[in-house]
């Protein structure tokens, strides 16, 4: 595949919807739908479809839907075509959509930072970064979080992926499939985000390379946000803070109770997939995540400069206008307030 193919699977569904469909409206509007991924990386959106404080929060006037999606470029298309109102999402995705729509779409909260790893199969002579170098690195999906991550460590360590002339082979395939590949020697190693590179090392025997604190930033970065349209957020602005209490709510809840939420996180993961998590493998999945309410926002800086490198935006971008915390700040300041009576 060519650096025009792979721009092209990034950019030209982004661009194309960013400028025909961030303006669609709700076919239904007593649903708020929202996205999120079968990954402990989103782990509030997993308790609070497990225990239904999201449906709480935002109360009886609207049902609450939810989209799964498998990585951050196919939710931001649902988000710029109108078809998902919030969406928990990869910071770099969410990067790409507010940049080629024009800024129809802003990050309104965290949700997790850190939560990826690098393996190599059990069998593989890899140890570093620099030992990919001829060899087929697997992540979930063009231009998101994972992707940009491993072209830093790329670019740290002196390589390139062969679409930009250098002699790594980055391809992209679904979480699921990633253990297949790598048990058949398809890959050589993978990027993922938790659970998933809890799974390949427990059921795949898979090496970890480096762990959460050493792909990137000390473990210093986000992993998952979210994000809102603006134009949902400027219609319905009491259903976007009801929602953030909602998520500040679980944010809270998944710190406080830290063994509680992972039996609500295995609960849900075995409703969407049929595939509960051993307890082993959340344990060490979770040990790899911080759960959060704020996004790391030089970290999201810091991608940007990358995307823009690496090609997947054209400008330098302005991101003045990426981030409107205000509702979150004033819904953490009522919750804090509210414990101290």
């Amino acid at each position: 595949m060519n650096i025009k193919k792979i721009l092209a699977s990034v950019m030209t569904s982004v661009m194309v919807l960013g400028l025909f469909g961030c303006s669609s409206k709700s076919e239904d509007t007593s649903k708020v739908r929202i996205g999120f991924f079968s990954n402990i990386t989103h782990a509030q959106a997993l308790v609070g479809m497990n225990n239904g404080e999201f449906q709480k929060a935002i109360g009886d006037k609207y049902s609450v839907s939810w989209k799964q999606f498998n990585a951050g470029p196919d939710e931001l298309q649902a988000l710029l075509a109108g078809s998902i109102d919030i969406g928990y999402i990869g910071p770099g995705p969410a990067l790409n959509g507010y940049i080629n729509s024009k800024g129809s779409i802003e990050i309104i909260a965290g949700a997790s930072s850190a939560g990826a790893v690098l393996l190599a199969a059990k069998d593989s002579s890899i140890k570093g970064v620099k030992d990919l170098s001829g060899k087929k690195v697997a992540i979930p999906q063009f231009g998101n979080t994972q992707d940009l991550s491993l072209r830093a460590l790329l670019k740290e360590n002196g390589l390139k992926d062969k679409t930009a002339g250098g002699t790594v082979d980055v391809v992209q395939a679904e979480n699921s499939l990633i253990k297949t590949l790598l048990t058949q020697h398809k890959i050589d190693a993978a990027l993922v985000p938790e659970p998933w590179g809890a799974r390949l090392e427990k059921e795949a025997g898979a090496k970890v390379i480096l762990d959460y604190k050493d792909v990137w930033r000390g473990g210093n970065y986000s992993v998952a946000v979210v994000v809102v349209r603006k134009d949902f957020m400027k219609e319905h602005p009491e259903v976007v803070s009801n929602f953030l209490k909602a998520h500040v709510k679980m944010t809270d809840y998944i710190s406080s109770n830290p063994e509680a939420a992972k039996n609500d996180i295995n609960k849900q993961l075995d409703k969407l997939t049929k595939k509960p998590l051993k307890k082993d493998v959340l344990d060490t999945a979770f040990k790899r995540l911080v759960i959060t309410n704020y996004p790391i926002q030089d970290s999201i800086t810091e991608m940007a400069a990358l995307s823009k490198e690496i090609g997947f935006i054209r400008e330098e971008p302005d991101l003045t206008n990426l981030y409107d915390l205000d509702p979150l700040n004033k819904v953490i300041k009522e919750s804090q307030q509210a414990k101290t009576k």
